[in-house]
């Protein structure tokens, strides 16, 4: 993700903004670290987080790392004062995801997480459709579809976060109830399972979010429907099957709008599309403004927890009151 996503909207966000500096990058190992500084044009390297903080005193850090490290490594980072934006899952758990919080809270740091889905291009097109004509108790139902090829991950729940997140993201409402359904592969590995969450919101709007990893082709595809009104969004995530994606809205039958991904769209290339640069460059942009951002560890809570539950293999969540 470092290499293929955040570094050239690094690249692009500070060749775009004269007075943004890549003060530095840091990997343990000097090699990587050095090839990623060269890459995307970092002033300097290290091979140590704390001496490069103490060090470089930045303004802000982009914490991309293992995800069984994020919440060990953000607390760390939070508690010497530093805004930060991390990589998704923030937390393997709820709980890991409430000590963050509590460490951005304690030391009054902006955070944001990377749920690169809220700002891909056709997403958040579709997301600014829904808000200017409906509310979200107008939403009746939302449908998405998350199918990869040849994926026998041994947790799959730390991809399937991005679809349970933008289906949130696009209703404008939490889950109340979610039942859910494995269908397990065990011939191609113990955890390998197609997964499929059928939901209730708050808003009283209703979900089914279908996740196969062992599929024949990557793509991400929402439907949503309110009263006499369906939206169909491919999503050109990696630039797979779907590219350069395609937003449509049809109301009582007539074809209001009918727009690729190469007609609104940050660029071409796979990390513009896939909301990349997006979440990168809102994250710069809220902090140079002094505000804080929108997508932060709190607004990502829930999604870890569904999240969780599919890693638990649970069968059914209710919201706690």
């Amino acid at each position: 993700m470092s290499t293929r996503g955040h570094g050239p909207s690094y690249a692009k966000y500070a060749a775009a903004h004269d007075d943004v500096e890549l003060a530095a990058c840091c990997d343990l190992d000097e090699q990587k670290a050095i090839k990623y500084r060269d890459a995307f044009g970092f002033a300097k390297h290290y091979t140590n987080l704390t001496e490069m903080l103490d060090t470089e005193r930045p303004d802000a850090v982009c914490l991309i790392a293992p995800v069984s490290l994020t919440c060990e490594l953000s607390c760390r980072i939070m508690a010497m004062g530093y805004p930060l934006i991390m990589e998704k899952p923030p937390g393997m758990t709820v709980e890991e995801t409430d000590r963050m919080i509590a460490a951005a809270d304690e030391h009054g740091v902006p955070t944001q997480v990377a749920l690169n889905r809220r700002y891909a291009p056709l997403i958040r097109e579709l997301k600014r459709l829904l808000s200017e004509r409906c509310r979200p108790s107008d939403i009746h139902h939302i449908r998405y579809d998350f199918f990869r090829y040849n994926r026998k991950d041994a947790d799959f729940s730390t991809t399937a976060i991005h679809g349970i997140d933008t289906v949130r993201f696009l209703a404008g409402s939490d889950y109340e109830h979610v039942r859910f359904h494995y269908q397990p592969f065990p011939a191609l590995g113990p955890a390998v399972a197609n997964i499929f969450l059928d939901c209730t919101l708050g808003s009283g709007a209703t979900a089914f979010l279908g996740f196969c990893p062992v599929a024949g082709l990557i793509i991400e595809r929402a439907t949503v429907n309110t009263l006499d009104n369906t939206y169909f969004l491919d999503i050109p995530m990696w630039k797979a099957f779907d590219d350069p994606g395609r937003l449509r809205h049809v109301e009582k039958k007539e074809l209001l709008l009918d727009v690729t991904g190469e007609q609104i769209t940050d660029g071409p290339e796979a990390f513009e599309l896939s909301g990349f640069y997006g979440e990168n460059a809102s994250f710069f942009d809220d902090l140079r403004a002094g505000r804080r951002p929108a997508g932060d560890l709190r607004s990502a809570r829930q999604s870890v927890e569904i999240a969780q539950c599919i890693r638990e293999r649970q069968s059914e969540y209710r919201k706690s009151t």
